[in-house]
Protein backbone atom coordinates (compact mmCIF):
# COMPACT_ATOMS: atom_id res chain seq x y z
CA UNK A 1 0.00 0.00 0.00
CA UNK A 2 0.86 3.38 -0.61
CA UNK A 3 -0.30 7.17 0.83
CA UNK A 4 0.03 6.66 4.30
CA UNK A 5 -1.79 9.08 6.98
CA UNK A 6 0.04 8.82 10.17
CA UNK A 7 -2.22 10.39 13.02
CA UNK A 8 -2.62 10.38 16.68
CA UNK A 9 -4.83 8.14 18.57
CA UNK A 10 -5.13 9.88 21.89
CA UNK A 11 -5.00 13.74 22.83
CA UNK A 12 -1.30 13.89 21.05
CA UNK A 13 2.35 13.40 22.19
CA UNK A 14 2.10 9.58 20.97
CA UNK A 15 5.17 9.55 19.40
CA UNK A 16 3.64 10.41 15.78
CA UNK A 17 7.11 11.71 15.04
CA UNK A 18 9.04 8.69 15.57
CA UNK A 19 6.84 6.66 13.02
CA UNK A 20 7.04 9.29 10.52
CA UNK A 21 10.47 9.79 10.27
CA UNK A 22 10.82 5.40 10.53
CA UNK A 23 7.99 5.64 7.08
CA UNK A 24 9.62 8.97 5.85
CA UNK A 25 12.71 6.60 4.61
CA UNK A 26 10.47 4.79 2.45
CA UNK A 27 8.40 7.44 1.49
CA UNK A 28 9.10 10.32 -1.61
CA UNK A 29 6.80 12.63 -0.11
CA UNK A 30 5.93 14.00 3.36
CA UNK A 31 3.24 16.54 3.75
CA UNK A 32 2.38 18.02 7.51
CA UNK A 33 -1.40 19.06 6.67
CA UNK A 34 -2.69 21.02 9.74
CA UNK A 35 -1.82 22.20 13.17
CA UNK A 36 0.77 25.21 14.41
CA UNK A 37 3.79 25.39 16.74
CA UNK A 38 1.81 24.30 19.63
CA UNK A 39 2.76 20.92 18.06
CA UNK A 40 5.55 19.44 19.15
CA UNK A 41 7.62 16.61 17.98
CA UNK A 42 10.87 14.43 18.78
CA UNK A 43 12.99 12.85 17.18
CA UNK A 44 16.02 11.11 18.20
CA UNK A 45 18.84 9.84 15.94
CA UNK A 46 22.27 8.66 16.90
CA UNK A 47 21.39 9.67 20.60
CA UNK A 48 21.38 13.34 19.05
CA UNK A 49 17.44 14.91 19.56
CA UNK A 50 15.90 16.94 16.99
CA UNK A 51 12.24 18.97 18.04
CA UNK A 52 9.79 20.04 15.70
CA UNK A 53 7.25 21.95 15.51
CA UNK A 54 6.31 23.11 11.65
CA UNK A 55 8.96 21.34 9.60
CA UNK A 56 7.74 17.84 8.75
CA UNK A 57 10.19 15.53 10.39
CA UNK A 58 11.33 14.08 7.38
CA UNK A 59 13.68 16.86 5.89
CA UNK A 60 15.86 15.01 8.07
CA UNK A 61 16.08 12.52 5.09
CA UNK A 62 17.59 13.67 1.64
CA UNK A 63 15.93 13.73 -1.46
CA UNK A 64 12.50 14.39 -0.07
CA UNK A 65 9.93 16.49 -1.17
CA UNK A 66 8.79 18.02 2.26
CA UNK A 67 5.72 19.97 2.56
CA UNK A 68 3.92 22.35 4.58
CA UNK A 69 0.28 22.51 3.67
CA UNK A 70 -2.83 24.74 3.71
CA UNK A 71 -4.12 23.71 6.47
CA UNK A 72 -1.31 24.49 9.33
CA UNK A 73 -0.93 28.30 10.96
CA UNK A 74 2.58 29.55 10.43
CA UNK A 75 4.22 31.33 13.63
CA UNK A 76 7.20 33.37 11.77
CA UNK A 77 9.82 33.67 14.57
CA UNK A 78 8.93 29.94 15.30
CA UNK A 79 9.22 29.47 12.00
CA UNK A 80 12.59 31.00 11.41
CA UNK A 81 14.34 29.76 15.05
CA UNK A 82 13.50 25.90 13.98
CA UNK A 83 14.55 26.24 10.40
CA UNK A 84 17.80 28.18 11.69
CA UNK A 85 18.46 25.46 14.43
CA UNK A 86 18.19 23.11 11.52
CA UNK A 87 20.50 24.78 8.69
CA UNK A 88 22.96 24.98 12.12
CA UNK A 89 22.69 21.08 13.13
CA UNK A 90 23.94 20.71 8.84
CA UNK A 91 19.79 19.99 8.28
CA UNK A 92 19.45 20.85 4.28
CA UNK A 93 16.59 22.21 3.84
CA UNK A 94 16.50 22.67 0.15
CA UNK A 95 13.39 20.35 0.02
CA UNK A 96 11.22 22.15 2.29
CA UNK A 97 8.53 23.90 0.93
CA UNK A 98 5.21 25.86 2.42
CA UNK A 99 1.91 26.26 0.62
CA UNK A 100 0.96 29.74 -0.16
CA UNK A 101 -2.38 28.77 0.92
CA UNK A 102 -1.26 28.32 4.81
CA UNK A 103 -2.30 30.94 7.37
CA UNK A 104 -0.09 33.07 9.88
CA UNK A 105 -0.16 33.91 13.59
CA UNK A 106 0.35 37.19 13.41
CA UNK A 107 1.45 38.94 16.94
CA UNK A 108 -2.00 40.06 18.29
CA UNK A 109 -2.85 36.36 17.70
CA UNK A 110 -0.57 35.44 20.45
CA UNK A 111 -1.96 38.69 22.80
CA UNK A 112 -5.43 37.40 22.22
CA UNK A 113 -4.88 33.62 22.91
CA UNK A 114 -2.64 34.36 26.05
CA UNK A 115 -4.89 37.18 27.64
CA UNK A 116 -7.78 34.65 27.17
CA UNK A 117 -6.33 31.99 28.17
CA UNK A 118 -5.15 33.66 31.80
CA UNK A 119 -8.55 35.30 32.26
CA UNK A 120 -10.41 32.00 31.78
CA UNK A 121 -10.30 31.11 35.39
CA UNK A 122 -11.83 27.48 35.80
CA UNK A 123 -12.69 27.47 32.41
CA UNK A 124 -9.56 27.43 30.65
CA UNK A 125 -8.92 25.32 28.33
CA UNK A 126 -5.33 24.60 28.81
CA UNK A 127 -3.97 25.89 25.34
CA UNK A 128 -0.14 26.36 24.77
CA UNK A 129 -1.14 30.08 23.97
CA UNK A 130 0.86 30.31 20.69
CA UNK A 131 -2.04 31.94 18.93
CA UNK A 132 -3.22 29.00 17.09
CA UNK A 133 -7.22 29.47 17.99
CA UNK A 134 -7.11 32.84 17.09
CA UNK A 135 -5.03 32.42 14.16
CA UNK A 136 -8.12 29.64 12.80
CA UNK A 137 -10.55 31.88 14.15
CA UNK A 138 -9.69 34.50 12.06
CA UNK A 139 -9.20 31.81 9.29
CA UNK A 140 -12.95 30.41 9.34
CA UNK A 141 -13.96 34.30 9.95
CA UNK A 142 -11.89 35.27 6.67
CA UNK A 143 -10.19 37.80 8.57
CA UNK A 144 -6.81 35.43 8.10
CA UNK A 145 -3.56 36.50 6.27
CA UNK A 146 -2.22 33.95 3.99
CA UNK A 147 1.33 33.51 3.24
CA UNK A 148 0.45 34.47 -0.66
CA UNK A 149 -0.77 37.47 0.60
CA UNK A 150 2.37 39.48 1.73
CA UNK A 151 3.73 39.09 -1.85
CA UNK A 152 0.74 40.97 -3.34
CA UNK A 153 1.32 44.94 -1.94
CA UNK A 154 -2.28 46.23 -3.59
CA UNK A 155 -3.48 42.85 -1.39
CA UNK A 156 -1.93 43.39 1.85
CA UNK A 157 -2.11 46.74 2.03
CA UNK A 158 -6.53 46.38 1.80
CA UNK A 159 -6.72 43.44 4.01
CA UNK A 160 -4.54 45.40 7.01
CA UNK A 161 -6.86 48.05 6.45
CA UNK A 162 -9.55 45.45 6.73
CA UNK A 163 -8.25 43.81 9.66
CA UNK A 164 -6.73 46.50 12.18
CA UNK A 165 -9.72 48.77 12.99
CA UNK A 166 -11.24 45.59 14.13
CA UNK A 167 -8.42 43.74 15.84
CA UNK A 168 -7.64 46.83 17.78
CA UNK A 169 -10.85 47.10 18.85
CA UNK A 170 -11.05 43.85 20.15
CA UNK A 171 -7.09 44.68 22.00
CA UNK A 172 -7.82 48.12 23.46
CA UNK A 173 -11.81 47.50 24.41
CA UNK A 174 -12.08 43.54 25.54
CA UNK A 175 -8.58 42.59 26.48
CA UNK A 176 -6.93 45.59 27.73
CA UNK A 177 -3.60 45.26 25.83
CA UNK A 178 -1.78 47.32 23.52
CA UNK A 179 -2.82 47.57 19.34
CA UNK A 180 -0.94 47.36 16.30
CA UNK A 181 -0.26 50.27 13.49
CA UNK A 182 -0.88 49.77 9.97
CA UNK A 183 3.63 50.47 9.72
CA UNK A 184 4.12 47.88 12.11
CA UNK A 185 2.18 45.21 10.80
CA UNK A 186 3.52 45.96 7.29
CA UNK A 187 7.59 45.80 8.46
CA UNK A 188 6.30 42.68 10.32
CA UNK A 189 4.78 40.96 7.14
CA UNK A 190 7.51 42.59 4.62
CA UNK A 191 10.49 40.80 7.20
CA UNK A 192 8.81 37.71 7.04
CA UNK A 193 8.15 37.71 3.69
CA UNK A 194 12.31 37.62 2.84
CA UNK A 195 12.34 34.77 4.92
CA UNK A 196 9.40 32.66 3.76
CA UNK A 197 10.18 33.42 0.00
CA UNK A 198 12.62 30.58 -0.55
CA UNK A 199 10.05 28.27 0.86
CA UNK A 200 6.93 29.35 -0.96
CA UNK A 201 6.07 26.99 -3.36
CA UNK A 202 3.84 28.59 -5.65
CA UNK A 203 3.93 25.59 -8.17
CA UNK A 204 2.12 22.99 -5.40
CA UNK A 205 -0.57 22.36 -7.99
CA UNK A 206 1.90 21.24 -10.32
CA UNK A 207 3.43 19.59 -8.13
CA UNK A 208 1.21 17.23 -6.65
CA UNK A 209 -0.65 16.57 -9.27
CA UNK A 210 2.49 15.41 -10.84
CA UNK A 211 3.17 13.29 -7.92
CA UNK A 212 0.15 11.58 -8.16
CA UNK A 213 0.78 10.68 -11.57
CA UNK A 214 4.15 9.61 -11.41
CA UNK A 215 2.42 7.34 -8.70
CA UNK A 216 4.41 8.66 -5.67
CA UNK A 217 4.70 7.46 -2.08
CA UNK A 218 3.56 9.99 -0.35
CA UNK A 219 3.19 10.34 3.99
CA UNK A 220 0.99 12.51 5.80
CA UNK A 221 1.72 14.02 8.49
CA UNK A 222 -0.73 15.50 11.63
CA UNK A 223 -0.26 16.88 14.58
CA UNK A 224 -2.10 16.70 18.33
CA UNK A 225 -4.49 13.81 18.42
CA UNK A 226 -7.96 12.41 17.38
CA UNK A 227 -9.17 13.51 20.78
CA UNK A 228 -8.44 16.61 20.25
CA UNK A 229 -10.11 17.13 17.08
CA UNK A 230 -12.21 20.39 16.55
CA UNK A 231 -14.98 18.47 15.64
CA UNK A 232 -14.72 14.67 17.20
CA UNK A 233 -12.57 15.74 20.21
CA UNK A 234 -13.11 16.89 23.86
CA UNK A 235 -14.82 19.56 22.74
CA UNK A 236 -13.90 22.47 24.39
CA UNK A 237 -10.94 20.47 25.17
CA UNK A 238 -9.62 20.72 21.70
CA UNK A 239 -7.05 22.10 19.32
CA UNK A 240 -8.73 24.15 16.25
CA UNK A 241 -8.08 22.13 13.17
CA UNK A 242 -9.16 18.61 12.35
CA UNK A 243 -6.37 16.14 13.10
CA UNK A 244 -8.25 13.00 12.29
CA UNK A 245 -7.41 11.51 8.75
CA UNK A 246 -10.02 13.48 7.40
CA UNK A 247 -8.16 16.73 7.89
CA UNK A 248 -4.90 15.14 5.73
CA UNK A 249 -7.16 15.33 2.65
CA UNK A 250 -8.32 18.91 3.31
CA UNK A 251 -4.98 20.37 4.63
CA UNK A 252 -3.09 18.95 1.83
CA UNK A 253 -4.89 19.37 -1.20
CA UNK A 254 -5.15 15.84 -1.85
CA UNK A 255 -8.10 14.29 -1.94
CA UNK A 256 -9.15 11.50 0.01
CA UNK A 257 -9.51 8.87 -2.36
CA UNK A 258 -5.59 8.94 -3.06
CA UNK A 259 -5.30 7.99 1.01
CA UNK A 260 -4.77 4.13 1.07
CA UNK A 261 -3.77 3.73 4.91
CA UNK A 262 -3.95 5.48 8.35
CA UNK A 263 -1.72 4.33 11.02
CA UNK A 264 -3.65 5.61 14.10
CA UNK A 265 -0.26 5.88 17.02
CA UNK A 266 -1.20 5.02 20.71
CA UNK A 267 1.29 4.83 23.54
CA UNK A 268 0.95 1.98 25.88
CA UNK A 269 -0.67 3.36 28.15
CA UNK A 270 -2.54 7.29 27.58
CA UNK A 271 -1.23 10.94 28.09
CA UNK A 272 -2.66 14.47 28.33
CA UNK A 273 -1.47 17.90 28.09
CA UNK A 274 -3.79 20.80 29.56
CA UNK A 275 -7.88 20.04 30.48
CA UNK A 276 -10.31 18.35 29.86
CA UNK A 277 -11.94 14.93 30.69
CA UNK A 278 -9.96 11.85 31.07
CA UNK A 279 -11.47 8.77 32.34
CA UNK A 280 -8.56 6.55 33.16
CA UNK A 281 -5.91 9.09 34.24
CA UNK A 282 -4.13 7.79 37.66
CA UNK A 283 -3.41 10.47 39.82
CA UNK A 284 -1.25 8.32 42.51
CA UNK A 285 1.79 6.89 42.31
CA UNK A 286 1.46 4.46 39.33
CA UNK A 287 0.92 7.71 37.50
CA UNK A 288 3.64 9.20 38.55
CA UNK A 289 5.68 6.00 38.00
CA UNK A 290 4.14 6.20 34.66
CA UNK A 291 5.27 9.51 33.90
CA UNK A 292 8.97 10.07 35.27
CA UNK A 293 9.73 6.40 33.17
CA UNK A 294 8.21 7.95 29.96
CA UNK A 295 9.56 11.13 30.60
CA UNK A 296 6.02 12.53 29.87
CA UNK A 297 6.94 16.33 29.46
CA UNK A 298 5.75 18.46 26.49
CA UNK A 299 7.90 18.81 24.01
CA UNK A 300 6.22 22.53 23.03
CA UNK A 301 5.81 23.47 26.79
CA UNK A 302 7.57 21.54 29.78
CA UNK A 303 4.46 20.82 31.47
CA UNK A 304 4.10 17.53 33.17
CA UNK A 305 1.74 15.01 30.68
CA UNK A 306 -1.51 13.44 32.79
CA UNK A 307 -1.17 9.74 32.90
CA UNK A 308 -3.10 6.61 32.71
CA UNK A 309 -4.06 3.20 31.94
CA UNK A 310 -4.87 2.39 27.92
CA UNK A 311 -8.14 3.14 27.58
CA UNK A 312 -9.89 0.49 24.83
CA UNK A 313 -13.34 2.14 25.09
CA UNK A 314 -11.46 5.66 23.51
CA UNK A 315 -9.29 3.99 21.05
CA UNK A 316 -12.30 1.99 19.40
CA UNK A 317 -14.06 5.37 18.71
CA UNK A 318 -10.37 6.78 17.40
CA UNK A 319 -10.47 3.87 15.00
CA UNK A 320 -13.96 5.39 13.79
CA UNK A 321 -13.62 8.79 13.53
CA UNK A 322 -10.36 8.27 12.67
CA UNK A 323 -10.43 5.97 9.71
CA UNK A 324 -7.71 4.04 11.18
CA UNK A 325 -6.14 0.85 9.28
CA UNK A 326 -3.57 -0.02 11.89
CA UNK A 327 -1.82 0.55 15.33
CA UNK A 328 1.60 1.08 15.48
CA UNK A 329 2.33 1.57 19.59
CA UNK A 330 4.86 3.20 21.25
CA UNK A 331 6.71 3.33 25.02
CA UNK A 332 5.64 -0.45 25.38
CA UNK A 333 9.18 -0.27 26.99
CA UNK A 334 7.68 1.58 29.87
CA UNK A 335 6.54 -1.34 31.30
CA UNK A 336 9.24 -2.94 31.40
CA UNK A 337 9.04 -3.49 35.32
CA UNK A 338 5.42 -3.51 36.30
CA UNK A 339 4.18 -6.41 38.02
CA UNK A 340 0.66 -6.04 36.00
CA UNK A 341 -0.82 -4.18 33.38
CA UNK A 342 -4.86 -2.85 33.13
CA UNK A 343 -6.55 -1.83 30.19
CA UNK A 344 -9.81 0.14 30.15
CA UNK A 345 -12.29 -2.02 28.65
CA UNK A 346 -15.92 0.01 29.20
CA UNK A 347 -17.17 3.07 31.62
CA UNK A 348 -19.47 2.62 34.59
CA UNK A 349 -21.43 5.24 35.79
CA UNK A 350 -21.70 5.93 39.08
CA UNK A 351 -25.12 7.32 39.22
CA UNK A 352 -26.95 4.63 38.11
CA UNK A 353 -24.29 1.56 37.36
CA UNK A 354 -25.25 1.64 33.40
CA UNK A 355 -22.33 0.52 31.18
CA UNK A 356 -20.80 2.15 28.20
CA UNK A 357 -18.67 0.14 25.72
CA UNK A 358 -18.85 2.85 23.27
CA UNK A 359 -17.74 6.09 23.57
CA UNK A 360 -19.87 8.63 25.23
CA UNK A 361 -19.34 12.24 23.25
CA UNK A 362 -21.13 14.45 25.95
CA UNK A 363 -18.43 14.91 27.92
CA UNK A 364 -20.37 16.79 30.81
CA UNK A 365 -21.06 13.17 31.45
CA UNK A 366 -17.45 11.94 32.16
CA UNK A 367 -17.22 13.17 35.34
CA UNK A 368 -19.86 10.78 36.44
CA UNK A 369 -18.03 7.88 34.93
CA UNK A 370 -15.23 5.36 36.50
CA UNK A 371 -13.22 2.77 34.65
CA UNK A 372 -14.08 -0.90 34.41
CA UNK A 373 -10.84 -2.67 34.32
CA UNK A 374 -9.36 -5.87 32.75
CA UNK A 375 -5.93 -6.79 33.96
CA UNK A 376 -3.19 -8.41 32.61
CA UNK A 377 0.42 -10.00 34.07
CA UNK A 378 3.48 -7.50 33.40
CA UNK A 379 6.66 -9.10 31.88
CA UNK A 380 9.20 -7.56 34.41
CA UNK A 381 11.84 -7.96 31.70
CA UNK A 382 14.23 -5.60 29.35
CA UNK A 383 12.42 -5.42 25.76
CA UNK A 384 14.29 -2.63 24.57
CA UNK A 385 16.56 -4.53 22.63
CA UNK A 386 13.68 -6.61 20.51
CA UNK A 387 14.19 -6.99 16.94
CA UNK A 388 11.61 -9.10 16.21
CA UNK A 389 7.96 -10.32 17.56
CA UNK A 390 9.26 -13.60 18.61
CA UNK A 391 11.98 -11.60 20.83
CA UNK A 392 9.08 -9.88 22.74
CA UNK A 393 8.10 -11.18 26.36
CA UNK A 394 5.46 -13.57 25.77
CA UNK A 395 3.20 -11.79 28.53
CA UNK A 396 4.18 -8.00 25.89
CA UNK A 397 3.02 -10.51 23.32
CA UNK A 398 -0.33 -10.97 25.09
CA UNK A 399 -0.74 -7.55 26.05
CA UNK A 400 -0.22 -6.07 22.61
CA UNK A 401 -2.53 -8.84 20.94
CA UNK A 402 -5.61 -7.83 23.76
CA UNK A 403 -5.22 -4.28 22.52
CA UNK A 404 -5.58 -5.90 19.01
CA UNK A 405 -9.13 -7.54 20.03
CA UNK A 406 -10.30 -4.88 22.07
CA UNK A 407 -9.65 -1.83 19.40
CA UNK A 408 -10.23 -3.82 16.13
CA UNK A 409 -7.37 -3.13 14.18
CA UNK A 410 -4.15 -4.92 13.66
CA UNK A 411 -0.62 -3.75 16.14
CA UNK A 412 1.51 -3.33 12.44
CA UNK A 413 4.53 -1.14 14.02
CA UNK A 414 5.97 -1.40 18.13
CA UNK A 415 8.58 0.96 19.78
CA UNK A 416 10.70 -0.31 22.08
CA UNK A 417 12.95 2.62 23.33
CA UNK A 418 13.42 5.98 21.66
CA UNK A 419 15.82 5.57 18.95
CA UNK A 420 14.95 4.60 15.23
CA UNK A 421 16.88 0.77 15.40
CA UNK A 422 14.48 0.15 18.39
CA UNK A 423 11.31 -0.31 16.58
CA UNK A 424 9.42 -3.60 15.39
CA UNK A 425 7.91 -2.78 12.10
CA UNK A 426 5.52 -5.96 11.26
CA UNK A 427 4.21 -4.45 8.09
CA UNK A 428 5.91 -1.33 6.10
CA UNK A 429 2.97 0.12 4.08
CA UNK A 430 5.06 1.38 1.19
CA UNK A 431 6.58 -2.33 0.96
Amino acid sequence: MKNTVVVGAQWGDEGKAKITDLLAEYADVIIRYQGGCNAGHTVVVNNEKYKFHLVPSGVLYKNKFCFIGAGTVIHPETFLEETTELIERGVDLSSLKISPLASITLPYHIDIDGISESNSGKNKIGTTKKGIGPTYSDKIGRYGLKIQDLYDEELLNSRLDAILPLKNKMLKEVFGTKTYTKEEMLQYCKKYAEIFRPYVYNEWVSKLSGILKDDKKILFEGAQGIMLDIDYGTYPFVTSSNPIAGGAATGSGIGPTHIENVIGVTKAYITRVGEGPFVTELTDEIGEKIRNIGGEFGTTTGRPRRCGWFDAVLSKYCVLVGGLTQMAITKIDVFNDFDELKICIAYKDIRNGKIYKDYPTNINMHKYLEPVYETLKGWKSNLSDAKTWEELPLNAQKYLKRLEELVGIPVKIISVGAEREQTIILENPFK
